[in-house]
């Protein structure tokens, strides 16, 4: 995750001179651009369509004082930097939005680049303008412990802003839609940084907010930048199948188009091609090769009533054959953003799978523009109140995340888990839908409620059958909780649930209305994993000071507090205190105080952010391990065998400890595997069918070739259970035709 403040297109290598002197009035006329350059001309058109003179004259004040306080700064391109404002509020322009937002597009880099301070910005353009820049403003001007702190200290004053005004994402998102555009004038590593932080935030947050023409956009742009070679070779190809598609096409938009008018039913149609990024992940996903994916293009039909899509897509079924289980009626259960369509797939012309998604012209203007509908079109209809609730609704879900989170780092873990785009549909008991992310527990359900509700909850039936508050729910699920005034969260309870807000909620009532109770559990916890290593007494206060320095607790409270609510682990803190007093773990006596052998740290791989199992070896349960501690009191796993922990343990021996796998692991784990096979038709694809036959997940494949020796070596990132379930699948794959070598891959 990488939210550095983007040297980008925006910022890129400039001429930034001091700021420059305004005595005097502002010039009247605006200066002549340079030749093809954007300029106010262009955007004062647009925005004449729907602004009042009186407020186009305040745009032009705000764009007069930008040009001055960008005057001689250049970007990346040579351009004048006025062009990027200038086009920033254009695209704001075309979603309608109203005066103070076009202001704020114009001067959403003065406070950050030319240190104009924000009560000037009150003084000329009043409160609201200056509040949206100052949202869209980074914090680069307060020094952070480490650039991930600062990162996430950015990331939560950006939400918390679009928080209590959802313009600060909307003006954000056309800020980085036109740095994304312009993009290809940086240098490969900061376009591959870029365009990752685009796909990793701002993506799903277009998503979220239904904003689906920015949504797909950026997908494609950031894919282009991540994946260059890919992208381009995906481009060629549909290039070339477009051609040979455009009869099909043709004939199955004149027959849908006759039938429908046929039937009495007025519509828009019209064929789409799917996006590059779309036609990339299906054919990943689901181990195809372009050839195979062959519903590239999709139809859409536009009607004019909800009655209408349901005649409309019985007419259609009666044209094409459907396909079995390829129907979805987003109309009935609309998307968390707000998205409404029928989509059914049919068997068209030459045997061809067709995608169709039918819809109303509301539900239309929704899909295409999500939240900024709100501005684009003022019917005061029900559905489009309905996406505002659901919007403000999530927007709220933020600020009380905010209000129980400690620190930057942890708002923004839970606000991602909620960005994840896929969700299930359950109801509650007068059906009223709730929707969640997917692999959410009751638990998540309650939370999502009400907060008093979770934090009450003592049992759960689904479908009417009692069921444990750690089940996942699927979609379709009618859930029903049961609670008792007398029943508070628990600190297991963090281990499975998965909202941001569950999770925020359950911290908060143990860190601070259970906080005496958290730091007394913390301070016993914390003694005995001492007493296990042979320690007893008061710790010195040289040791203490060292202990908060080295960690982000602020008093030794907040530490067992952390401790109690089972942010940290009490025997990594223990081996950490034991380190700086200069003991050695490994050179302890073989016996503890309790009389026994010195136990390990028992891993079960989902403690969080505590413990991570190393990129380098990626271990998995069965492995022989053995666990590094960082300096900020978190736990890197490696393989007993791993060459780079053996680097490692010979700098710092002093900081490794004996860890060993726990029982009842209820999750998959990364491994990298190398296969050498024959270069030949079909074989990636019987290799991708046989991991899926052996019920392993792909996650990456990668390839290198060997001309000389016609052999092609195969590199995959797979999901497994355990050492056992990882022999299975390389027995199997030994059996594959054409695959001549299979082995792990270590460090």
């Amino acid at each position: 995750m990488n939210l550095s403040p983007p040297d980008s297109v925006h910022s890129g290598t400039t001429n930034k001179p001091g700021r420059p002197s305004r005595a005097g009035k502002p010039q009247e006329a605006e200066p002549a651009p340079a030749p093809g350059v954007a300029s106010i001309t262009h955007l004062a058109n647009k925005l004449a369509e729907y602004l009042t003179p009186a407020e186009l004259k305040r745009v032009k004040e705000a764009y007069r004082f930008s040009d001055e306080m960008h005057l001689g700064q250049v970007r990346k391109s040579g351009e004048p930097y006025i062009s990027h404002p200038i086009a920033v509020a254009e695209i704001c322009a075309d979603w309608k939005l109203d005066a103070q937002a076009i202001m704020a597009a114009l001067l959403h880099d003065v406070i950050e680049d030319q240190d104009v301070k924000k009560e000037e910005l009150i003084e000329r353009f009043g409160p609201q303008v200056a509040n949206l820049v100052d949202g869209l403003s980074k914090l680069e001007k307060i020094e952070f412990q480490s650039v991930v702190e600062a990162q996430a200290e950015n990331f939560r004053k950006m939400l918390l802003a679009m928080a209590s005004d959802v313009r600060v994402i909307l003006i954000k998102l056309a800020d980085r839609l036109h740095n994304m555009r312009t993009l290809g004038v940086m240098v490969p590593a900061k376009k591959r940084r870029i365009a990752g932080e685009t796909m990793e935030v701002y993506v799903p947050i277009a998503h979220r907010l239904g904003l689906n023409d920015i949504y797909r956009e950026l997908q494609d742009l950031s894919f282009s930048h991540l994946y260059p070679l890919r992208y381009k070779t995906l481009a060629k190809a549909i290039k070339a199948a477009r051609g040979n598609r455009r009869e099909v096409v043709k004939k199955i938009l004149d027959a849908v188009k006759n039938t429908l008018a046929t039937a009495g039913i007025q519509a828009e149609v019209y064929g789409r091609e799917k996006t590059l990024f779309g036609i990339y992940k299906k054919m990943r996903n689901k181990h195809l090769s372009f050839s195979q994916v062959l519903d590239v293009y999709g139809f859409r039909v536009v009607v004019d009533s909800i009655p209408n899509c349901y005649v409309a897509l019985g007419t259609l079924h009666g044209l094409y054959k459907p396909m079995p289980g390829k129907f979805k009626d987003y109309i009935a259960i609309r998307k968390i953003n707000g998205y409404q369509s029928l989509h059914t797939s049919l068997i068209g012309p030459y045997g061809t799978p067709v995608e169709f998604q039918i819809r109303t012209q509301e539900m239309h203007r929704t899909a295409e523009s999500g939240v900024a509908a709100h501005w684009l079109y003022k019917t005061g209809d029900q559905n489009m109140s309905d996406l505002q609730q659901r919007t403000h609704a999530w927007l709220q879900s933020l600020l009380d995340i905010q209000q129980q989170t400690g620190d930057s780092a942890e708002f923004l873990e839970h606000v991602k888990v909620d960005l994840f785009p896929d969700s299930v549909y359950v109801f509650t008991p007068k059906s009223k839908i709730i929707a969640l992310p997917r692999g959410a527990t009751p638990l998540d359900f309650a939370y999502s409620i009400h907060t008093g509700i979770g934090d009450h909850t003592v049992a759960v039936k689904i479908n009417n059958e009692p069921a444990l508050l750690r089940t996942e729910l699927h979609n379709g699920d009618i859930v029903e909780i049961e609670t008792d005034p007398n029943s508070r969260p628990s600190p297991t309870w963090l281990s499975f649930v998965r909202t941001g807000k569950a999770r925020s909620a359950i911290r908060h009532y143990l860190r601070t209305i259970n906080l005496n109770e958290s730091v007394e559990l913390g301070r016993e916890l914390l003694a005995a994993a001492l007493g296990q290593l042979g320690v007893s007494g008061e710790i010195p206060a040289g040791t203490i000071e060292r202990l908060l320095a080295e960690s982000s607790a602020k008093s030794m409270d907040e530490l067992y507090a952390d401790l109690g609510i089972g942010k940290r682990m009490p025997a990594l803190v223990a081996r950490h205190i034991v380190g700086l007093q200069g003991g050695d773990v490994d050179s302890m006596p073989a016996q503890p105080s309790h009389g026994g052998e010195l136990d390990p740290v028992t891993i079960y791989g989902s403690e969080g952010v505590s413990v991570q199992l190393a990129p380098c070896c990626l271990p998995i349960p069965g492995d022989q391990i053995i666990g590094q501690l960082r300096r900020d009191q978190g736990l890197v796993v490696h393989t007993g065998d791993c060459s780079q922990a053996k680097r490692l343990r010979l700098k710092e021996p002093d900081r490794w400890i004996a860890v060993q796998w726990g029982g009842e692991l209820n999750r998959r784990f990364d491994c990298r595997i190398r296969l050498l096979i024959n270069n030949e038709k079909g074989i990636l694809a019987r290799v991708a069918a046989e991991i899926g036959e052996s019920d392993a997940n792909i996650t990456y494949v990668g390839m290198d070739e060997d001309d000389e020796h016609m052999m092609t070596q195969l590199r995959f990132t797979i999901q497994v259970k355990d050492r056992v379930h990882l022999a299975h699948l390389i027995r199997n794959l030994r059996r594959v035709v054409g695959v001549n070598r299979v082995e792990r891959e270590r460090s």
